[in-house]
């Protein structure tokens, strides 16, 4: 999986599809970036990337540099099963619909165990483990989870506008205008489309005048 581009605690990261395009997709969301790991929407050909321990463990030492890369077939299984939590709700939550309590369920069993801590650098001391585990990460994860459905976002969990793409992200922008997945992607063919539409109704014009 691809990694390039990845910041500690950011967002954003590589998709590929099932054509071998790959374009840089930011969900907003940590907790929703996650859930893209696992091919949230493979109906329209967005390939699963995180398939096994390895995967998982380069995943999140990408966003935490503090884990160590221990994550075996335990952990690979409860990962899946908080991302295929997040990315149903998200996907409710996109529809306007109510979140399922199973759902709610996973996450919040999630974000009640111990996640990664804030460290302040500088300290001429070692408090706890040099390294945390996988299980804490999915701490964090889920309780970004726990921020990105709560009334905190607003209702800004929303669906891609163009008519052949499902894809959902949580929209940051300041205005709160975020139209598309990405402008690299379907920004970019909405523009080329409306650039042809003119084009095409311009050449009309010129025709029937």
């Amino acid at each position: 999986m691809a990694t390039e581009a990845l910041l500690p605690r950011g967002t954003g990261q590589w998709i590929e599809s099932a054509d071998g395009q790959r374009w840089w997709f930011d969900a907003g969301s940590l907790a929703l970036d996650f859930a893209y790991t696992g091919g949230l929407d493979a109906e329209t050909g967005e390939r699963e990337t995180v398939r096994d321990a390895a995967d998982l463990n380069e995943w999140l030492t990408a966003r935490f540099p503090e884990v160590a890369a221990t994550a075996g077939e335990r952990e690979l299984t409860d990962a899946k099963a908080l991302r295929d939590a997040i990315g149903r709700l998200a996907r409710q939550a996109s529809q306007g619909d109510p979140l399922a309590p199973d759902g709610v369920d996973v996450i919040n069993l999630f974000a009640a165990t111990p996640d990664i801590p804030p460290v302040l650098a500088g300290g001429g001391r070692q408090a706890g483990r040099s390294n945390a585990r996988p299980h804490q990460a999915l701490g964090s994860i889920a309780r970004d989870a726990v921020r990105m459905f709560g009334p905190e976002a607003g209702g800004r969990i929303r669906e891609c506008s163009a008519d052949d793409c499902r894809i959902v992200y949580l929209d940051t922008s300041r205005s709160g205008n975020r139209r598309w997945c990405s402008m690299q992607r379907c920004g970019n063919r909405a523009k080329v489309r409306a650039h042809r539409a003119r084009a095409s109704a311009a050449s009309t014009g010129a025709a029937s005048a």
